[in-house]
């Protein structure tokens, strides 16, 4: 019980931050923000790039990765659920590439696909938080919250450790270096 709460705590952080940014950029490149002269290309094509970033971020949670895949293993009382937030994924995914269409043409219309892509994703998250979770509570036994909950602290320490070795390029060392560094500090055993 322990292992499910702890682990459906770190899932509604992950989705609160998720919600933060798609809003965040929704209210950036909304349509009716931009009074007078429509965004330039250059604009158009920040914008995309953001949405694709927001996109990505929302796709590589930890919610899609680790217990959408044990919801499925669990029948068909989820896969109408799961199914339904696949299709809201789906045409988020089109209204995306119709935002890139249109800021590749200079359209105005990449805004309000953007905004169209936003308004899924919020729908999206908000569905999973209202019901995805709840079910996922009642269906996923707990041996199996205890796998999940280790494979989201593996997945942490991994990302964890991608950042510090991108710290150490961005400083200027070659990986060879920093790994051998990393070798020189620690102590040798006998």
């Amino acid at each position: 019980m322990l292992t499910s709460t702890y682990t459906l705590v770190a899932l509604s952080v992950e989705q609160a931050r998720a919600r933060i940014e798609v809003q965040a950029l929704l209210e950036r490149w909304r349509p009716c923000a931009w009074w007078g002269e429509p965004p330039a290309m250059r604009q158009y094509e920040q914008a995309c790039e953001a949405l694709r970033q927001v996109c990505e971020a929302c796709h590589w949670r930890k919610l899609d990765k680790f217990v959408l895949p044990a919801l499925r293993r669990r029948g068909e009382d989820a896969a109408r659920l799961v199914a339904e937030l696949d299709g809201l994924s789906r045409q988020a995914l089109e209204a995306r590439q119709a935002a890139q269409a249109a800021a590749v043409e200079g359209d105005p219309g990449c805004l309000a696909a953007l905004e169209r892509c936003c308004e899924l994703l919020l729908e999206r998250l908000e569905r999973e938080e209202r019901e995805l979770l709840p079910l996922a509570r009642t269906m996923i036994p707990g041996e199996a919250w205890f796998a999940i909950a280790n494979q989201m602290l593996a997945h942490d320490a991994h990302q964890s450790e991608s950042r510090n070795a991108d710290m150490g390029v961005m400083r200027g060392l070659p990986p060879s270096e920093i790994s051998s560094r990393q070798n020189r500090a620690l102590p040798l055993v006998n």
